[in-house]
């Protein structure tokens, strides 16, 4: 098979690498198993590679799933890493991509060199700005602006074209000059997300009838900031509200902020990762508000399904967050108390409205949309003819 697309009514390889994808995995891992599904259906073969513990090789409603053994990235949570580029290269050069698209900016990015060298269109896909994560880890914004600019640099240079999810995400390519960047879109599954998921018996479980149920669903990491969470609900309960946080989510700082809460005997509960969709749907439907502090997030893919269950969001003002909620949501500085008076803001608008509000936005945002917008990057079709048993489809 060659790097060039498959004439005729065929479709294209498009072999999809990630790195920090595990079982516990959020917003990526949905990225990438719906635009493989759109993939699928508009008749391409996705082929996505990933590390894992062993080496799988399976089709899935994704298309081809490959996992290459890969080191434990420590202090992560259990992310792994396909380390062994001579390894990845072998498979690359197995498959014979007519198309790459890469989703990690630091350790994969040598792959845009092996795509030159092969003459395969290579697209990187934008999920978090570099400056942004590099603050979260303790850099001045001079110093991360600097470095987040010489990689962006290379990275524009290296492979054909960049994604960005939002204009947010774009902006640091634009501050560099890049010309080949192209705005794509995620979605959100507007079916299995949907308001009639609110459930006042799961309501019970977790909050009493005069307490403001807030949830989280966050990954538990440094760049995620969710210590910001516990700080609104530490500033609510000084202000008197009666409130309970529940958060949706693992990572290396759950034990540090497990006994945060104990300490200061915060209402908060900590559910761990919730591997079952429709229980996570739920939660989601049933709160009184989403709170995501992260503000480094892109996209923010759990806020979105969270608006789509119709609760309104309490986004990180520093974060693309705005963006995609719009006036349905409220903004907030990154410090508890700026969350709390934005979740008090959100309450004080009629219940009614707001949870509508909620849904209207999220409807912008189907996956369709995100598929059509990524298949573009690439230079593809949206839909190619497919032969079938008995037909064509």
């Amino acid at each position: 098979m060659s790097g060039t697309p498959r004439s005729g009514a065929q479709g294209v390889r498009i072999v999809r690498l990630a790195n920090f994808v595990a079982p516990s995995s959020g917003g990526l891992r949905t990225a990438l198993r719906e635009l493989g599904k759109g993939f699928k259906a508009a008749g391409h073969e996705p082929v996505l590679v990933v590390p894992g513990e062993r080496l799988t090789d399976a089709e899935t409603e994704q298309g081809r799933v490959i996992t290459l053994p890969g080191p434990v990235l420590p202090g992560t949570g259990g992310y792994r890493v396909l380390a062994d580029k001579r390894r990845v290269a072998r498979l690359l050069e197995d498959l014979a991509p007519d198309r790459l698209e890469v989703s990690d900016r630091t350790t994969l990015r040598w792959t845009g060199k092996w795509a030159r060298r092969a003459r395969v269109p290579a697209v990187m896909v934008s999920h978090e700005t570099a400056d942004g994560v590099l603050r979260t880890w303790g850099l001045s914004e001079n110093a991360a602006r600097r470095a987040s600019d010489a990689l962006n640099v290379r990275t524009a240079h290296t492979y054909a074209r960049v994604v960005c999810t939002t204009e947010f995400a774009e902006r640091e390519f634009v501050r560099i000059g890049a010309r080949n960047v192209v705005r794509a879109p995620l979605g959100v599954d507007l079916v299995q997300r949907h308001p009639a998921l609110r459930d006042p018996a799961l309501r019970g479980v977790h909050a009493r009838v005069d307490e403001i149920l807030l949830v989280t669903c966050t990954r538990l990491s440094v760049e995620k900031r969710p210590a910001t969470a516990l700080d609104a609900v530490e500033a609510l309960v000084r202000r008197g509200r009666r409130v309970r946080l529940v958060v949706a989510g693992d990572g290396p700082l759950r034990a540090r902020l497990e006994q945060r809460a104990r300490d200061r005997a915060l209402p908060v509960s900590f559910l761990g990762h919730v591997s079952d969709r429709g229980l996570l749907g739920a939660l989601q439907a049933t709160a009184d508000v989403c709170v995501a502090p992260g503000p480094a997030e892109t996209f923010g893919l759990a806020a979105l399904e969270a608006m789509a269950c119709g609760t309104p969001v309490v986004a990180s003002a520093s974060s693309a967050l705005p963006e995609v909620i719009g006036p349905a949501g409220a903004v907030a500085a990154d410090t508890g108390n700026a969350f709390a008076d934005a979740v008090e803001t959100l309450l004080d608008r009629p219940e009614a409205q707001r949870r509508e509000a909620a849904r209207a936005r999220a409807e912008l945002f189907g996956w369709d949309t995100a598929v059509d917008a990524f298949l573009a990057a690439h230079d593809v079709d949206t839909f190619v003819r497919r032969s079938v048993p008995g037909g064509v489809a």
